[in-house]
């Protein structure tokens, strides 16, 4: 981005690394300079949570509204029963109205941490698109929304066309998510004002389509921008861990596991990740990122504090980091450890050790379990596991029994 914003908003997103692409910069500049500019992100309801590859958005609707600006939460009630194609290899399953419902309110428990919601001008708000796409008359939107939508030019969109390359199957079904996505920005506007769209750059071209739909229905100038998609620098996605997904939900993911994730960042990523995911000085940010050796560890932790503090509470942050410094420097158990309990009627018959890592989650197979156990890295009780099969009763269980992953995951099983 060689633009240089006049305005809080852009300035903060170009200078912590949250800008990908803009329809139009220097227009949006002057629309969030002149005053208060409504902007949306849509979630749909694909799982009961979000997670931590969705962070980067929610951390921009809350520069957004620190910026004096109002955030719109855009739940996808009606988008969800179709589902979003982008860059996908297939067809997402398709989930009852009920399912939808369910996770929905799962979502809607993350928002009120990072954004305040309310009547003022620039409280946040959160809405469902269900509210007007579940009551569209199909022959009615087709005339006098879908004759605005050029085929070639919907066919040229990368996350289409990656599809089509790779002569995978893309439904008429979902082909319509991007009319609806568009048609959303076009709703939100007519009835809230809402000037901008954002998301991941796998949004552009759903994000273009309601901008040029909007121009083309009522001839207004609306603006999109977008985030760049974020990987580690070892190559995993943002948003998993090892151990599988990093929810931002607690019943899904304990605040323990949360903390563990930042504290555990390739040193590359940590200032990138301070920038995004923290509100500390960019200057900051760049001299945290630039220590090396244990001081880099220090910075993991202030990284790790500040982004479960936003999401789960500074009391949360605080027992996450004592958890880990009795498990790590003293060799203790910990408080906060994620926990299986477990039932006599569960373990009548014992449970093998491989089993017992799977249903911690610290291993996401039976396979996966036994190589972990096969390559020397399992512990129970710090003391290294050679058994795959040995079987672990109700007399083990007397205590806490901890077991550990690598060096770094621990869980603990109890009995009930």
């Amino acid at each position: 981005m060689t633009y240089h914003p006049k305005s809080d908003f852009l300035r903060v997103m170009q200078e912590r690394g949250f800008v990908a692409d803009c329809t139009d910069y220097q227009e949006l500049d002057a629309a969030l300079l002149h005053g208060v500019v409504p902007a949306y992100i849509g979630y749909d309801a694909t799982a009961a949570s979000l997670h931590v590859g969705h962070l980067m958005n929610i951390m921009a609707l809350r520069w957004l509204q620190k910026c004096g600006h109002k955030p719109i939460t855009l739940m996808g009630g009606g988008t969800t029963k179709i589902g979003d194609p982008s860059f996908r290899a297939e067809e997402r399953p398709l989930l009852t109205a009920q399912k939808i419902d369910e996770n929905i309110a799962g979502l809607q428990k993350v928002f009120a941490r990072y954004l305040s919601y309310g009547d003022g001008a620039n409280d946040a708000i959160m809405l469902n698109n269900s509210e007007w796409l579940d009551r569209l008359n199909y022959l009615d939107f087709l005339r006098d929304i879908g004759r605005h939508f050029s085929v070639n030019r919907m066919l040229g969109f990368e996350s289409v066309k990656s599809r089509l390359d790779r002569e995978q199957s893309l439904s008429f079904l979902e082909f319509n998510y991007m009319i609806l996505q568009a048609y959303d920005f076009l709703e939100i506007h007519r009835r809230y004002g809402c000037l901008l769209q954002m998301g991941g750059s796998d949004q552009w071209g759903n994000i273009v389509g309601g901008v040029d739909l909007t121009r083309r229905v009522v001839d207004d100038e609306i603006f999109g921008l977008t985030t760049p998609l974020l990987t580690m620098s070892d190559g995993r996605k943002m948003g998993k861990s090892l151990g599988g997904a990093v929810w931002l939900n607690a019943d899904m993911l304990s605040p323990y596991e949360f903390w563990q994730f930042w504290r555990n960042v390739p040193d590359a990523d940590v200032g990138k990740f301070l920038k995004i995911f923290t509100e500390l000085p960019v200057e900051e940010c760049d001299r945290l990122g630039a220590l090396h050796g244990s001081e880099i560890n220090a910075a993991k932790i202030t990284l790790a504090n500040i982004a479960t503090t936003l999401l789960h509470g500074a009391e949360a942050a605080v027992a996450a980091e004592a958890t880990a410094r009795e498990v790590f420097e003293k060799g203790g158990v910990g408080d906060d450890l994620p926990t299986l309990k477990l039932s006599v009627k569960d373990i009548a018959e014992g449970l093998t050790i491989a089993q017992l890592f799977v249903r911690t989650g610290l291993a996401a197979t039976g396979k996966e379990a036994k190589r972990l156990i096969l390559e020397g890295g399992a512990r129970m009780n710090d003391a290294v596991v050679i058994d795959a099969g040995l079987r672990i009763g109700a007399g083990e269980l007397i205590d806490p029994l901890k077991l550990t992953a690598g060096k770094k995951r621990h869980a603990l099983v109890i009995l009930d």
